[in-house]
């Protein structure tokens, strides 16, 4: 049995070690690791509480990222909870089994440090490798500092594992911004966290030799499209889940939750869409907008996946400017928060303006000051009925400006 761990009521903790103390106080079973900047310290830290005796499960080091999701993917299928973490690159190289593990309806929680993509290489964080596997089939929770990195990381197991979606679960933080940032945690003692994410249960596990069954299977035309329409369909319908598990956590902690996050959206007439570490940035350049006489306000997302359609809308109302935030290189075309809001507004008939802005890459800083900038540019569109800037900038970059359309 794992000795108990000493938690005090707040505890000062970076992104990375609030995830590790996440994972040792959900019980995994399995953790298959190799690391990565700036993700490397949550399975580090994760490896010596199990060396101090604070963890009963097993700790796999394996020699890629490919090889880390593919061992939690085999212990998940044997019928086991099975957890990891990864960035950037190592993100890339578990693309291919992260489309294995939704496939096979596999609940695994993986912690993404997000950190820009090479070449050129770059330790720093953006959302490249979140943008890069939010299609794969996973659900994307979203966390802006260390609490909320520790807390959804917590609520991952609880959802994915419901046997109403039975799905693996992204949690997402920036890298360095927060994964190396400490900041005040309040942790759940050990007892009453093992009590909310609750004891695994098996589903089809390949183990039971009462019951065999087979993972990965190959369907062709004759199956592959039903397989697929009904993960979707579960993957749509976990918002019930996710909601649920976000109430019971609020009961517990006081700690709220939402599929989507607003700041002062009552009566704004601007607003950023943002994620990440950004959101807490916006909301000052907000607050400091509004002093100025602009109803400024920031929206974000919890959940990313599955797309939160009508919430978003419903959450940015009636404003009369949007900034859509993309912290990625688009790669020849528009930002994903771009296209994706501009086809929830235009499908529930809103056509408030729509701007993209592409901002620190490779860990280049958002400054306040950026961000204001950004709102004034907003709010002059706002105030002339239209696009008076062009329709994609980047912002922060060196040199001449770089806009588009």
């Amino acid at each position: 049995m794992a000795k108990k761990f000493e938690l005090n009521e707040i505890e000062v903790w970076d992104g990375n070690m609030a995830a590790a103390q996440a994972l040792r106080q959900a019980d995994v079973d399995i953790v298959a690791a190799y690391p990565i900047t700036p993700s490397t310290p949550i399975v580090q830290n994760y490896s010596k509480f199990l060396a101090d005796g604070y963890v009963d499960g097993e700790f796999i080091m394996v020699e890629s990222e490919h090889s880390a999701m593919s061992g939690c993917v085999a212990a998940s299928a044997a019928g086991v909870r099975a957890a990891t973490a990864t960035s950037s690159q190592g993100f890339a190289l578990m693309v291919e089994v992260l489309y294995q593990a939704s496939g096979m309806r596999l609940p695994i929680v993986l912690t993404v440090v997000n950190r820009a993509l090479a070449a050129p290489l770059n330790v720093n964080g953006d959302h490249s490798d979140m943008y890069l596997g939010r299609d794969a089939g996973w659900i994307n929770l979203c966390s802006y500092n260390p609490q909320e990195a520790y807390d959804l990381t917590l609520m991952a197991f609880r959802i994915g594992e419901d046997l109403r979606v039975r799905l693996p679960v992204m949690v997402h933080q920036d890298g360095f911004l927060c994964s190396h940032t400490a900041q005040n945690v309040r942790p759940l003692q050990d007892e009453e966290a093992r009590e909310f994410v609750g004891e695994f249960k098996a589903v089809n596990s390949m183990l039971d030799v009462s019951d065999p069954v087979t993972h990965g299977v190959q369907t062709e035309e004759d199956w592959h499209f039903e397989h697929k329409a009904r993960q979707h369909h579960d993957m749509m319908s976990s918002f019930d889940v996710i909601r649920e598990v976000f109430g019971e956590f609020k009961e517990r902690t006081g700690r709220e939750y939402d599929l989507v996050y607003t700041y002062k959206m009552d009566d704004a007439d601007v607003a950023i869409v943002a994620l990440g570490t950004t959101v807490e940035s916006a909301r000052v350049a907000a607050d400091q907008m509004r002093e100025k006489g602009v109803k400024a306000g920031v929206v974000s997302f919890r959940v990313l996946r599955p797309f939160p359609f009508n919430e978003i809308v419903d959450a940015l109302g009636d404003v009369k400017a949007i900034a859509a935030m993309d912290r990625s290189a688009p790669g020849g075309t528009f930002g994903m928060l771009f296209n994706e809001l501009g086809a929830a507004l235009m499908a529930k008939g809103k056509r408030p303006i729509l701007l993209n802005y592409i901002y620190g890459l490779g860990g280049r800083d958002t400054t306040i000051n950026m961000l204001r900038e950004v709102y004034e540019q907003l709010n002059e569109c706002a105030q002339a009925g239209e696009a008076k800037y062009p329709l994609q900038q980047f912002i922060g970059l060196r040199g001449p400006k770089l806009s588009f359309y």
